[in-house]
């Protein structure tokens, strides 16, 4: 048993940071400053003026590339007077049979599936708020849900390893990238700057508001 008495805790709501537990009483933050936890240094809050226009205009941006990023060529390789073209899609289906069906099913989950899920999920939760508007029925759990595909969200994996491959295989054949491959690029920087754009912390609070 210790011989230090714990410290009650403040009363009136209670925000946990998120990468060490700690708990703080819930912070008034005014736009434009920063709230960090006084243990790890997490950034808990950060409002930001204009800050749900910018990402709801980074998350269709986002969907836009996606589809040019699936169905536009991705790569174009020659080899031996041989030319061959194919697409996120394609490299998709290209498992879809066989003992191969379960890698086809992860790519296409972790690559595209998720990371659209994901912004359409923020585009129903952002939507209504920047226009001044209630939040739609359901907007709570369909911010939940964003959260919750974020560390399944690939799409940056997948890029790195095609970079890996592409320093492999051009040694062997003249590799062309196609737009896919900068479209996929763009909107890995897209993403990051959308997720350092958006504070949860405001959009909680914000959705916890009566209409």
């Amino acid at each position: 048993m210790s011989d230090h008495p714990q410290a009650p805790l403040a009363e009136g709501p209670m925000l946990a940071c998120p990468v060490c537990d700690t708990l703080h009483a819930e912070p008034q933050v005014p736009v434009g400053h920063v709230a960090r936890c006084r243990r790890c240094g997490h950034v808990l809050a950060a409002p930001r003026e204009g800050a749900f226009a910018r990402v709801l205009a980074l998350a269709i941006t986002s969907v836009i590339l996606m589809v040019g990023a699936v169905f536009f060529p991705f790569i174009e390789l020659d080899a031996a007077g041989l030319h061959n073209r194919a697409s996120v899609l394609d490299a998709v289906l290209a498992f879809s049979t066989g003992l191969m069906v379960p890698l086809s099913f992860a790519v296409a989950l972790l690559i595209v599936l998720i990371p659209t899920a994901r912004l359409f999920a923020i585009i129903y939760t952002i939507g209504p708020l920047v226009a001044g508007r209630p939040p739609f029925a359901g907007a709570t759990r369909a911010f939940r849900l964003s959260e919750r595909l974020r560390p399944w969200s690939m799409a940056e994996i997948f890029i790195i390893g095609v970079a890996v491959a592409l320093v492999k295989v051009a040694g062997l054949a003249t590799v062309s990238l196609g737009p896919a491959f900068w479209a996929f690029a763009i909107l890995v920087l897209v993403t990051v700057l959308q997720d350092n754009a958006m504070c949860r912390y405001t959009i909680w609070k914000t959705l916890e508001q009566p209409s």
